[in-house]
């Protein structure tokens, strides 16, 4: 692969100035009788000189002024947002006791259900003991056949 050892030459395009008697004179807008817009004119660095109207920088709209809110009125409004904040506060304790409660009980049921089924298991579980409610059959036959055999 080969490159050029130089590149194509750039041919530079320099503009051309307008001379002023070039220019096509511009068609006169018509202007108010009581207001003629003054014309000003301007030197560039190159000498050449800018001529034309002034514009005046656009005046916003007056802003309505707003009337003042009276302390009072300021007072009552946020009173009302602290009171909103509390009843929201108080509603959120109130849900949180309620859930607490629902809570409390259900873990008081759990402990009887459990303890209850604890007494269950000691009361019937035949573990060893002879209670007077357990009856051994081959015995009570022979003691029937006993007496009166």
């Amino acid at each position: 692969m080969t490159y050029p050892e130089r590149p194509a030459p750039v041919e530079l395009h320099h503009p051309t100035p307008i001379t002023p008697a070039a220019l096509t004179p511009a068609p006169l807008a018509p202007v108010q009788p009581g207001h003629v817009p003054t014309v000003a004119s301007i030197v560039l660095p190159d000498g050449r000189v800018v001529t034309g109207y002034a514009l005046e920088p656009a005046k916003p709209e007056p802003v309505a002024t707003k009337p003042p809110v009276s302390r009072a009125a300021v007072n009552v409004a946020l009173g009302g947002v602290g009171f909103l904040a509390v009843c929201g506060g108080l509603l959120l304790l109130t849900s949180f006791i309620a859930a607490l409660t629902a809570l409390v009980a259900q873990l008081i049921i759990l402990a009887a259900v459990i303890f209850g089924g604890w007494i269950a298991v000691q009361v019937f579980s035949a573990s060893g003991h002879s209670g007077g409610t357990t009856v051994n059959i081959r015995k009570a036959v022979i003691k029937r056949n006993h007496f009166h055999g």
